[in-house]
């Protein structure tokens, strides 16, 4: 029995190919972005996939997803695992990651604050980066409360329905926006204009109170608040969000007493990685 890939984003179904590309970009090399596609399809954990598994979830031929898994395990970025017949994350993406969130400065300069936070508001506190049509936790934070989310660094949130990505999508440039608002429709057209019109009445909420906001709407029992920032230094758009089951933290408290904090705390972190 295989695990599927742990995904918290309603919108993208396990392993879906958001990768994106258009077919007459000759810059865009379909074979790296299949390989990535690949390492992407496998859960967190203890995961084991075998080439059946990986080309049903990236909708790859098995003659293609077998090459691409041969390449991979000669590189290291797979592990074969011969007891099972399948494959699992290979330690050489234990380097990369390491590099990337040891790139990720801002984790360290704002965890004292994103960890008060969570004490405050007795929620999950998260940092996160865009990653395709979601977004993705580099950081997270659980304040004193019994229950909580069950969220960690790695965990993957919809772009379209959680107050994160809404954040995000609200403070990324108009170029960047017009391209997100392209791929979302080009994943579902049928869906398109009520997921337009909640990411443009999240723009205006935004403008209008300085957070975005997702009561039901990611989970229909957790509610979160959430503010983008430009943390400078070449970095893209991050966000942060303060979320709870609704029956630990209510949406009045989240706005009345959560909001403002959460808004000083990210205006704090603005430009902090410098020009």
């Amino acid at each position: 029995m295989t695990d599927a890939p742990k995904s918290l984003d309603p919108l993208l179904p396990d392993g879906a190919d958001d990768i994106g590309g258009p077919k007459d970009d000759r810059h865009f090399v379909t074979a790296l972005a299949r390989g990535l596609d690949v390492l992407a399809c496998f859960g967190r954990g203890g995961t084991f996939l075998a080439n059946h598994d990986i080309a049903e979830r990236c909708k790859l031929p098995r003659s293609t997803v077998s090459r691409l898994t041969y390449t991979l395990t000669k590189l290291g970025y797979l592990h074969y695992v011969e007891e099972v017949g399948k494959y699992r994350l290979g330690t050489a993406l234990i380097a990369l990651s390491s590099i990337a969130l040891g790139g990720l400065d801002v984790r360290q300069i704002a965890r004292p604050a994103l960890r008060e936070l969570a004490t405050l508001s007795n929620a999950s506190v998260g940092l996160g980066v865009r990653d395709r049509l979601s977004m993705r936790y580099v950081e997270c934070l659980r304040g004193p409360a019994a229950i909580s989310l069950n969220i960690d660094v790695g965990s993957r949130l919809n772009i379209a329905r959680s107050a994160m990505g809404r954040a995000y999508v609200a403070v990324s440039s108009p170029r960047e926006r017009a391209a997100i608002y392209e791929e979302l429709q080009a994943l579902d057209p049928l869906a398109w204009p009520k997921v337009r019109d909640s990411l443009n009445k999240a723009v205006a909420e935004y403008q209008e109170i300085g957070c975005c906001t997702s009561f039901g709407e990611w989970q229909e029992t957790v509610s979160a608040i959430a503010v983008g920032f430009h943390p400078g230094g070449g970095l893209p758009p991050m966000a942060v969000n303060c979320g709870a089951p609704t029956v630990i933290t209510d949406p009045r408290f989240l706005m009345d007493t959560v909001r403002p904090r959460l808004i000083e705390v990210v205006r704090s972190l603005e430009g902090v990685m410098g020009a």
